[in-house]
């Protein structure tokens, strides 16, 4: 059995080392080129200029150093007025409003000016929170201003958006970086990917509906079908094969009838992406029925409408609150009793991490019905997975007896993307074994697959 390997992405000292560092050195005027360009005209006016008073070294490295002096001295002052004037310019500008989708480039309106006056340096800015948005400043033609373009990565909702802005010399020796925060609001919505259709995410309760071909039969032998190898022959209808000579079986009837309310849930944890835009999807195209109620991770409030959900798929980013107890007590479903007509389909990452033994305590506390979707971009077979368990050292020799060491070194193949598959079959046996209905979809592909990865 293939046992399941959590795996949670928390922030440790070395990262909040580096995160503070890399805040304070952006106070530092120098950079890398200017600290190198300045230790080497010193160690030369030093060696050569004073220790063998060589004139022409000491001619070049004082000016060398006359040229770093003066572009930290110029970078600094005008730094300082310039961040002065930008915050007075940014409170003034209007509040900034962004509807987006991630992976796609957008304008986000900030028009600055393009500050010829600044000799011999440059301005730029990247926005650093809302976190993984790429920036583009360009130079506007029409409007003589530098225009602002975003490309974030994921979803995001924000009421603040802080850039971080350095200015630099053209030779690269020395910076001036600060911060500004203002106020806007951006809501940027996962990708729905390549997804086209889903399979049926209503749930179901047992009891007398429509027939099913999943579960244990239970009722009267209602069910009539033609008769498949198989199939005991006590259950063959004689009569009706003594007139039409047809061969009918009757079986016990397995039905099901939707619920009256469906709930949804979306947790959030690592590589959560696809799990967001699957739940974009399935809310904007109307595969949930009606009527019905979605929450997430990351806020308390609930939603009934396609227009209020998409705010809580987008805010959910990096939520790291597990809600979904309180959303089903909210909803009126209790411990151990579960509401009348009243089931839920959760959306979680295809990958597990902290939130999976959450998952386990509350499939164990209700009784659902759960339907529980697994997302992911992309699906990949583990190759040589016994290998990749050794050391490294037994890596090397084994991948070179399998390979020959062509392969091993010049065709050595590349890392795959997307989920491993062994490590999904372990999750969704887990999940099925506790009572939840489970299903794989595709963001990248668009293709769905049930709990023994079969395409559904």
């Amino acid at each position: 059995m293939t046992s399941l390997v959590i795996e949670s992405r928390q922030p440790g000292w070395r990262q909040r080392v580096g995160q503070r560092m890399q805040r304070w050195l952006g106070w530092f005027p120098l950079t890398s080129g200017g600290i190198s360009v300045a230790l080497v005209c010193a160690a030369a006016l030093r060696g050569f200029g004073y220790g063998r008073m060589d004139l022409v070294v000491f001619a070049l490295t004082v000016c060398g150093l006359a040229i770093v002096g003066f572009t930290v001295l110029m970078v600094v002052v005008s730094g300082v007025l310039l961040r002065s004037r930008l915050r007075k310019q940014m409170e003034a500008l209007p509040l900034s409003s962004l509807q987006a989708e991630a992976g796609y480039p957008n304008a986000s309106g900030l028009e600055l000016p393009s500050w010829g006056w600044l000799p011999l340096m440059t301005l730029d800015w990247q926005v650093v929170k809302p976190a993984e948005v790429q920036t583009r400043v360009r130079f506007n033609d029409e409007t003589a201003k530098l225009d602002e373009e975003i490309t974030p990565a994921k979803r995001c909702l924000a009421a603040q958006v802080t850039r971080r802005f350095v200015l630099k010399d053209v030779l690269g020796l020395s910076r001036f970086a600060w911060q500004i925060s203002s106020s806007a609001q951006w809501q940027v919505l996962p990708q729905t990917g390549s997804l086209r259709t889903l399979p049926v995410l209503r749930s179901m309760d047992a009891e007398d509906g429509i027939p099913s071909p999943v579960g244990a039969p239970e009722g009267d032998r209602m069910d009539i079908r033609r008769y498949a190898p198989g199939d005991s022959t006590r259950d063959i209808m004689w009569r009706v094969y003594a007139r039409n000579r047809h061969l009918n079986v009757r079986l016990p009837e397995r039905s099901m009838f939707y619920t009256e309310r469906t709930l949804a849930y979306l947790l959030s944890g690592d590589e959560d992406e696809a799990a967001a835009g699957v739940a974009r999807f399935a809310i904007s195209r109307g595969a949930l029925g009606s009527p019905w109620v979605f929450g997430a991770d990351g806020s308390e409030q609930t939603a009934s409408t396609a227009y209020a959900a998409m705010p809580l798929i987008a805010g959910s980013a990096d939520a790291g609150d597990y809600g979904l107890d309180r959303f089903l007590a909210s909803q009126g479903v209790s411990p151990g009793q579960g509401g009348q007509g009243v089931a839920c389909i959760i959306f979680v990452p295809a990958t597990a991490g902290s939130w999976l033994p959450k998952l386990q305590q509350t499939l164990g506390r209700y009784p659902g019905p759960f339907t529980i979707v697994l997302a992911a971009d992309g699906l990949r077979q583990p190759e040589h997975a016994e290998i990749e368990s050794l050391p490294a050292w037994r890596q090397v020799w084994q991948r070179y007896a399998l390979t020959g060491f062509r392969n091993l070194v010049l065709d050595r193949p590349a890392v795959q993307a997307g989920v491993d598959t062994r490590q999904v079959a372990a999750i969704m046996d887990d999940l099925g074994r506790r009572g939840a209905r489970v299903v794989l979809v595709d963001r990248l592909s668009g293709q769905s697959f049930d709990q023994r990865l079969k395409r559904v």
